[in-house]
């Protein structure tokens, strides 16, 4: 394979990183070891995978033809394999690509460890945008690549990307202990709630600033096309039970968060409890639903969730006739808590957290009567700007990370 080959590839590579933005740089940017050699980011369509990537780029090559970028749905791989890019590049001197999109390359897993074996000098940084496809490949790549999970924006992101307010993340046990001071901060600058309406509605996907008015109907595309196109490539789901899953989507976010009646959701469905559980968790681990569990999610064994959530406050907007404020205020909390922290249902109260801290979700009225005298325990109150005690405005919750 000649250059003139590649050179599609370096023409799009190179307008892509021409309009790179570095001005805001998502939280999990500097936690990454960018000198492993084989890393792979996954995470929810739309999340800012890609951006990440050629930032990265963008910093840290005076020459950017030292590295190569490319994204594995070009047509340009579907007349030249992934092998030949690798063995031209590593014969040109370059050894570090950054590929893009790998689930949309048939055996992707088998030829990043091939890869991997056979070229020791060359070093991969990839990205894709299914979960479930990663998560099931055939090969065990355990070993031999280190994985990481990129989460929808915060609040806290969301600020900075408006340019709004810029602040560290406040780890939670830092916000429990000093969360009135750490308000009083930032209260005097912003008024915080009409904001945070505004993130509830569309802060969560970095690209709703391009999307404008088209927002929704973006939304729900990237909902439909993990639906019709990652979910079967993994699960081997016939037409009809795609069409189940559409339903058992719109199903819950008619009731959200919603407590299942199991019997009554497979009949809806009419499905059984097997493929109705499959379903259930392959949307979980797409982060268009989130299971809520009394233990530890097990995806090998599936069992019925004690609470089911849309995965973030955005896709409530879109998907539900109407959004009820009570389920908005969970859904918010589970979403920001699930980043950085083990979630779990408790016998009392909303939420448990790490095992440890206990939570009731509520408006500026809610009172401890549900979880009184239980130790660690604590309110996230909607509709009010600083707290006291153990009563924590709701917003803080989304600057963990």
């Amino acid at each position: 394979m000649d250059t003139n080959e590649i050179r599609p590839l370096f023409d799009n590579y190179h307008r892509r990183i021409a309009n790179i933005d570095c001005s805001f740089k998502r939280y999990l940017f500097s936690t990454i070891n960018w000198d492993a050699r084989i890393i792979g980011i996954r995470g929810a369509r739309g999340v800012g995978k890609t951006t990440m990537l050629l930032q990265h780029i963008r910093m840290n090559y005076d020459d950017i033809d030292q590295t190569l970028y490319a994204s594995l749905d070009d047509l340009w791989f579907t007349t030249h394999s992934l092998i030949s890019l690798v063995d031209w590049a590593y014969r040109h001197g370059i050894n570090r690509l950054y590929l893009d999109e790998v689930h949309r390359y048939e055996q992707w897993a088998e030829t990043l460890k091939n890869i991997y074996d056979n070229y020791p000098d060359m070093s991969i940084v990839y990205t894709s945008s299914s979960l479930l496809i990663m998560d099931n490949a055939k090969v065990d790549m355990s070993r031999r690549q280190t994985i990481y999970t990129l989460y929808g924006m915060s609040f806290r992101e969301y600020l900075a990307f408006e340019n709004i307010l810029h602040l560290e993340a406040i780890p939670l046990e830092e916000l429990l202990e000093h969360h009135v001071q750490k308000a009083m901060q930032i209260v005097k600058d912003i008024r915080i709630a009409t904001h945070f309406d505004a993130y509830l509605a569309h802060g969560y996907y970095p690209f709703f600033r391009e999307a404008g008015d088209d927002f929704p109907s973006r939304l729900r595309e990237t909902v439909s096309v993990v639906i019709d196109n990652d979910l079967p490539a993994v699960e081997n789901m016939s037409f009809e039970t795609i069409q189940k899953v559409r339903k058992l989507v719109m199903i819950i976010s008619e009731r959200v968060p919603f407590q299942p009646n199991m019997s009554e959701l497979w009949h809806q469905l009419m499905t059984n409890n097997d493929l109705g559980l499959r379903m259930l968790y392959a949307l979980d681990r797409a982060q268009i639903l989130s299971l809520l569990t009394a233990k530890a999610k097990n995806y090998k064994f599936l069992y019925k969730p004690d609470k089911i959530f849309l995965g973030n406050t955005n896709l409530m907007h879109v998907l539900c006739a109407v959004v009820n404020k009570g389920n908005e205020r969970e859904t918010f909390f589970n979403s920001q808590l699930a980043v950085m922290h083990d979630i779990k249902a408790p016998m009392k109260g909303d939420f448990l957290i790490d095992d440890h801290y206990l939570f009731e979700i509520g408006g500026r009225k809610k009172s401890f009567e549900q979880i009184a005298d239980i130790p660690d325990s604590f309110l996230a109150v909607d509709d009010t700007e600083i707290g006291h005690g153990n009563s924590i405005p709701l917003w803080m919750f989304g600057l963990i990370y």
